[in-house]
């Protein structure tokens, strides 16, 4: 009877210790700050354990064709990556972070740190990017490291935004594809700035 009073115990205070403990980004990242046009921000998730997504970002099914499931690679040599590789390009100041969603979704919220060039033309801002205009087109030896994401993994104006950088002369292996876009970044409960 008493190992079960232990027990008991034991299970108290592991539920006590847990409902207080941290939800951190990972083991030893509990949060970070990123610079973003309007100051620092910090990113950091839900510390609700109960949170749940819902509205727009719940919706697990939609029409295909306009929202089919993108491919995991959007073009050969373009890298894809998660919301910790994402993070230490947002961490970096000599890489840029691509909101490639039109602005109505980039206002409705976006992940902090990150720039809104729309996929419909991205082609034009190129020299934002470390490319130089010249006869043939762009001059993209000097381009800078890039992370593109959209709504999700049913999202397809990254992966057009990326084909249409490369087929411009962009350097695939310096482009990177956050796949999990906009959906999976709220799923985390990581912090989102503008919009609700």
């Amino acid at each position: 009877m008493k190992s079960y009073a232990i027990a008991a115990a034991l299970l108290v205070c592991a539920a006590q210790a847990g409902a207080e403990a941290e939800v951190g980004i990972a083991r030893d990242m509990p949060k970070v700050t990123v610079e973003s046009a309007s100051g620092p921000v910090v990113i950091e998730r839900i510390q609700d354990p109960a949170h749940e997504i819902s509205g727009e970002w719940a919706r697990t099914s939609r029409p295909c064709p306009d929202f089919c499931i993108q491919p995991f690679t959007p073009a050969p040599g373009v890298a894809t990556i998660g919301e910790l590789e994402l993070i230490a390009l947002l961490q970096d100041p000599d890489a840029v972070v691509i909101d490639s969603r039109t602005p109505d979704w980039f206002e409705g919220g976006t992940i902090p740190g990150a720039i809104n060039i729309p996929y419909t033309y991205v082609i034009d801002e190129l020299a934002q990017l470390g490319c130089e205009p010249d006869f043939d087109g762009w001059d993209c030896a000097q381009a800078k490291r890039v992370a593109l994401f959209c709504n999700g993994i049913w999202c397809g104006q990254s992966p057009t935004a990326i084909r249409n950088m490369i087929g411009a002369g962009y350097p695939p292996e310096r482009i990177f594809y956050y796949r999990g876009g906009m959906q999976v970044w709220r799923l985390l409960g990581l912090t989102v700035t503008g919009g609700g």
